[in-house]
């Protein structure tokens, strides 16, 4: 992981629980992890650069993007390697570069090309065959956390709580 310069991921079963509720107006809502949050503050804040691409259109992720100062977010497509590229070309890494974080069918392309493919406990059988690493951490209970330790762990810590 010496070389990761930028965190992509996915937002359902990653950032949350894979569960979603609606409220009384009839939108659907999410619940996020704020010990989640602050690794990817962390991150941010020590040059990481920083992705969501999701295959859903929801307020309340946009919005948690926006909160976490996201530096791109894709929504709307599960054909998701597209944004991965796009990605690449706006920042002009390559895969060695990258970590992916996912949990579905989806998210296979993206685990396979990434330099770090990550997964949770509770991804599909064949996503967690291919990750490099699954965590001991539930998606939406601090799995995200988990990898923004281990990557700030790895000598990549540059900020203030060094």
């Amino acid at each position: 992981m010496s070389s990761i310069k930028l965190l992509a991921f996915d937002v359902d079963g990653v950032l949350t629980d894979n569960h979603v509720w609606m409220n009384e107006v009839g939108q659907w809502r999410r619940m996020f992890s704020v010990r989640d949050g602050y690794g990817i503050q962390m991150l941010r804040e020590n040059g990481y650069q920083m992705a969501f691409i999701t295959g859903s259109f929801s307020d309340d992720v946009r919005e948690r993007a926006r909160v976490l100062k996201m530096n791109f977010f894709y929504e709307g497509s599960l054909d998701k390697l597209p944004a991965y590229e796009d990605i690449k070309s706006k920042t002009g890494l390559n895969d060695s570069e990258i970590l992916y974080m996912g949990d579905d069918l989806f998210d296979l392309p993206l685990i396979e090309r990434a330099g770090a493919g990550i997964t949770v406990p509770e991804a599909v059988d064949k996503i967690k065959l291919k990750a490099d690493y699954v965590t001991t951490q539930s998606g939406g209970k601090g799995a995200v956390r988990e990898i923004c330790e281990m990557v700030l762990s790895h000598g990549f810590y540059r900020g203030k709580l060094a």
